[in-house]
């Protein structure tokens, strides 16, 4: 049953690791208009740039181990082939 649940929280495409980059952007944005009101000026500005590239580092790892782990899967196919 936890199996079956764990299941759940594991990205399996593209369109949900888009989707999970999506929320992640939408916090990111509202947590950097946070930033903007508690600290006018540059250092708001750098905060909210500081949010919303953590999106972008994010969106990569999870597009990255995507494709890894659809690389290792083909892998494995190929060598259970020869074998």
């Amino acid at each position: 049953m936890l199996r079956k649940i764990g299941r759940l929280f594991v990205i399996k495409n593209r369109f949900e690791a888009f989707v999970i980059i999506y929320a992640l952007a939408l916090g990111a944005t509202a947590r950097g208009a946070a930033y903007l009101t508690e600290y006018p000026g540059f250092g708001g500005k750098l905060l909210f740039l500081a949010a919303t590239g953590a999106v972008f580092l994010a969106g990569a790892a999870i597009l990255d181990s995507l494709k890894a782990k659809k690389e290792i899967e083909e892998l494995r196919a190929l060598v259970a082939e020869r074998e």
